[in-house]
């Protein structure tokens, strides 16, 4: 597997003096290496989403500042008929206290992140991110809706020693453009208590994370899918992207093989139905040799959000990947169940 992208080795500036974007910023990385200080305000997106995934339950935190206003989100999913789903989402207009570092947030050497109250009440969010060893302390507090039972998150996800991961630029512009550091199967450990009961993270326990830094157009559609755990005898994390990169020359498309990442500069061909999101989605690449799977949904994360500054229609689907994939070294790996998701969305903000 080749690609045309240039692969960057020493630390980049992101932007200019001016804010605009820098031309030596523009290729992709295996472990984060730009320093992403953008100056002005207005169009700027700045947010750290981290999904935790078992094979009955996951949580997702984001922590997010738009600018204009701050989002932070808990959601808890307990697959199946009659299992846990709940989402508690706080805004901060204006993102005030809201303090997202240049780097990726709970890395090494980074200062924590902390938003929201100790103790919130009603629709407050409590997230915190901190550097905890190799790996990134994640602890969340909120109150289930209606405000019934007391949620209290805290996970640990590791980082083994020589993990790459993938970084890229998208440029659709000198003005407009996006870094994103895309982190997949790092293991993970911990909790989540709902009121008197408690969600454990284990063995088979997979942190992924959506670093994001950039400016973005008005309007912009997408569609992301992403998988961690262990098949075919390999630890395999997929980070695949679409839409939004198409005609920037950047793609966010790689496989992560027992810690190694394969770049694919290839965009992918995505099959969906709109109609029906939880039928069966196609992606591969235009050949097919690199990647060529089948995402089976079990469940419908659908978001419709219409207001003044923002509108959102995501439908983030949970479900498996099952097909093959091959690396740089032209080793194909059969995959067969691997939990992770695949979603559409457009947004407007």
């Amino acid at each position: 597997m080749t690609t045309h992208e240039r692969e960057i080795t020493e630390p980049v500036d992101l932007c200019r003096a001016d804010g605009r974007l820098e031309a030596e910023a523009v290729g992709w990385s295996r472990r984060p290496l730009h320093r992403t200080g953008m100056r002005g305000w207005g169009r700027g997106k700045r947010w750290e989403y981290w999904c935790v995934t078992t094979p009955t339950h996951l949580v997702a935190l984001t922590v997010s500042d738009l600018d204009f206003l701050a989002l932070h989100t808990v959601y808890v999913l307990e697959y199946g008929a009659g299992g846990l789903e709940f989402e508690r989402t706080a805004i901060v207009p204006g993102g005030f206290g809201v303090a997202l570092p240049d780097a990726v947030a709970g890395a090494p050497g980074t200062a924590p992140v902390v938003v929201g109250p100790a103790r919130p009440v009603r629709g407050q969010v409590r997230v915190e991110i901190r550097s905890e060893g190799a790996g990134t302390r994640l602890r969340a507090r909120c109150l289930t809706p209606g405000g019934r039972l007391p949620v209290e998150v805290d996970l640990l996800v590791g980082m083994d020693e020589g993990h790459e991961t993938l970084s890229v630029v998208v440029p659709w512009s000198e003005r407009r453009f996006q870094y994103t550091s895309k982190q997949t199967a790092r293991p993970a450990s911990g909790t989540v208590r709902v009121g008197e009961r408690v969600l454990e993270f284990g063995e088979d326990a997979w942190g992924t994370l959506d670093h994001g830094r950039g400016r973005w157009p008005r309007s912009v559609d997408w569609n992301w899918g992403a998988g961690s755990g262990r098949t075919d005898g390999r630890t395999v994390g997929l980070q695949f992207g679409g839409g939004w990169t198409r005609g920037t020359g950047s793609t966010e498309n790689a496989l992560c093989v027992d810690g190694r990442l394969s770049k694919i500069g290839d965009e992918l061909e995505w099959d969906w139905s709109p109609a029906d999101h939880l039928a069966p989605w196609r992606v591969r690449t235009p050949d097919g040799d690199a990647v060529d799977l089948v995402f089976t949904p079990f469940h419908n994360r659908s978001t419709r959000t219409e207001a003044v500054l923002i509108a959102n229609r995501t439908d983030q689907c949970f479900g498996h990947w099952s097909g093959t994939v091959r690396t740089d070294d032209g080793e194909r790996i059969a995959v067969d169940g691997l939990l992770g998701w695949a979603e559409d969305v457009h947004m407007r903000w």
